[in-house]
C-alpha cells in the first residue's frame, strides 16, 4: 500500500481484537475503520467504540456458506435482509442504541452443509465451554468459498474510498 502512497500512515495489528485487547487501539487517530472481524462480541465491540469516537465504520456481514458473490449489497444494517449475521448483528446493535451502521451483506440464502460429509468435531466446530471433542452439541463453522471474501474486500475498499473522497 505504502507503494501506491508514500503518505500513507497505516497501522498493521498482530491481535485478535475482543473486549480485553481493545485498548491497544487509538480510535481517534483513524479516519475510517473497516470491521472484518469474525465474531459478533468482536464486530460489537469494534462498532460501539467507532461510535463513542465519531469514527465511520463498514462492517462485513456473514460470507460463509455463500456462493454467489453477485449477492452482495451495500446497505444500513436496519434494511438488510436473508444475511443470519446480520439478523444478530441488529438485534444486538439496536440494544446497544447504535441507529446505522454501513455493511456489506448477501441476499443469497445460505448454502446447507451436506450431512454427509460432516467432519469431526475436531475439524468442523466450534465446541461450548467444556464439550470439547464431544460432538452431541456443537455449532458447525460457516466455510468459505474462496472467492467469495475477496469479492466482500473489494466491495468494502470501494465504499471506503468512495466516503474518504467525499470529505
Amino acid at each position: 500500500i505504502s507503494d501506491i502512497c508514500p503518505d500513507i500512515k497505516m497501522n498493521t495489528y498482530k491481535c485478535f481484537y475482543m473486549p480485553d485487547t481493545a485498548d491497544q487501539f487509538d480510535f481517534t487517530q483513524y479516519d475510517y475503520i473497516i470491521d472484518a472481524i469474525d465474531t459478533v462480541t468482536g464486530k460489537l465491540g469494534i462498532i460501539k467504540r467507532a461510535d463513542v469516537a465519531g469514527i465511520p465504520v463498514i462492517s462485513s456481514m456473514g460470507a460463509g456458506n455463500k456462493l454467489d458473490p453477485t449477492a452482495f449489497r451495500v446497505a444500513d444494517i436496519y434494511q438488510t435482509k436473508v444475511c443470519p449475521l446480520a439478523k444478530v448483528m441488529r438485534r444486538e446493535l439496536k440494544k446497544a442504541g447504535i441507529k446505522s451502521l454501513k455493511v456489506v451483506y448477501s441476499e443469497e440464502q445460505p448454502i446447507r452443509p451436506i450431512e454427509d460429509m460432516a467432519i469431526s468435531c475436531r475439524q468442523n466446530c466450534i465446541c461450548p465451554p467444556g464439550t470439547a471433542r464431544k460432538c452431541t452439541v456443537r455449532r458447525d463453522i460457516p466455510g468459505s468459498t474462496a472467492f467469495v471474501p475477496s469479492v466482500v474486500g473489494l466491495i468494502v475498499a470501494g465504499e471506503v474510498i468512495k466516503d474518504l473522497a467525499k470529505k
